[in-house]
């Protein structure tokens, strides 16, 4: 399902483009914001399930992603979280459900953190407040292979991490669309993203996010493991905790029933 596109200028004048499904007046909001190197289409098969549920979802390309704009770097996850706030300034939202999955879970994290009263609820799927010891070198690593290798040596990675091996096999035109998407990243925008990520640690604002949580996690996921989604269950307190069985890393495309019922249980506790 696709949905109606749009952009607004962030507040320091980047462009960020947007896909919204559903009625905008509908008091059920949601924002969805991707993992790295997606876009908003990452969204579709959830946001499709939210519409069914009443309500509206707005997934956006985050800068240096999709046909956002690409500034050049450093990038500061501080103003990606901005972007998220400027969003809803653009759309007349006062607040929202927000989820974020991977990247887009650490940028919502961040956001909640900057604008905790425009957060209704947090949906925080196979992501982390902190990507461990070893994360500065690990992600500079990454970086560095794209830019002196190009996108495409880091592809057999990602397919390992992405996706159960059986859903590979099932859904090859959604493995294809998530390649596709990656090959199609700007190299500096993305390099410089995988650096931001590298120094991201939020792990002393947890106890600070006083809002309904909801922590979810594929069961095989190695890229952003279960034991990080349950620090994160333990750091919010009163989230809650899903362990997708047999899933990997990207499941909002893999099991976009399980997630879109995470995020359908917020509004219903936001809403009623």
């Amino acid at each position: 399902m696709t949905g109606t596109m749009g952009s607004f200028g962030a507040s320091d004048g980047c462009k960020i483009v947007y896909e919204l499904h559903g009625k905008r007046a509908s008091t059920r909001r949601v924002v969805l914001v991707h993992s790295l190197a997606m876009d908003h289409a990452y969204w579709r098969p959830v946001a499709e399930r939210l519409v069914r549920a009443g309500a509206c979802a707005v997934a956006l390309d985050c800068r240096g992603h999709g046909v956002s704009d690409k500034p050049g770097g450093p990038y500061a996850m501080d103003r990606f979280a901005d972007d998220l706030s400027d969003l809803q300034d653009h759309l007349g939202w006062d607040k929202a459900v927000v989820g974020g999955s991977s990247m887009g879970g650490s940028v919502t994290l961040a956001f909640a953190a900057r604008h905790l009263p425009r957060v209704a609820g947090l949906a925080l799927i196979d992501t982390t407040a902190w990507y461990g010891e070893d994360a500065p070198k690990a992600w500079a690593g990454r970086a560095a292979a794209a830019i002196d290798k190009g996108l495409a040596s880091l592809i057999d990675f990602q397919l390992t991490r992405w996706f159960g091996d059986a859903f590979k096999e099932a859904h090859p035109e959604v493995v294809k669309a998530c390649v596709d998407t990656f090959l199609k990243n700007d190299v500096p925008a993305y390099a410089a993203t995988c650096n931001m990520l590298g120094g991201f640690d939020l792990r002393a604002a947890l106890p600070s996010l006083k809002v309904p949580a909801r922590v979810a996690v594929g069961e095989e996921d190695y890229a952003t493991p279960p034991a990080m989604a349950q620090a994160l269950h333990q750091g919010i307190a009163g989230s809650t905790y899903l362990l997708l069985p047999k899933a990997r890393h990207l499941t909002p495309l893999e099991r976009p029933d399980e997630v879109a019922s995470e995020i359908v249980a917020l509004l219903k506790t936001v809403h009623g």
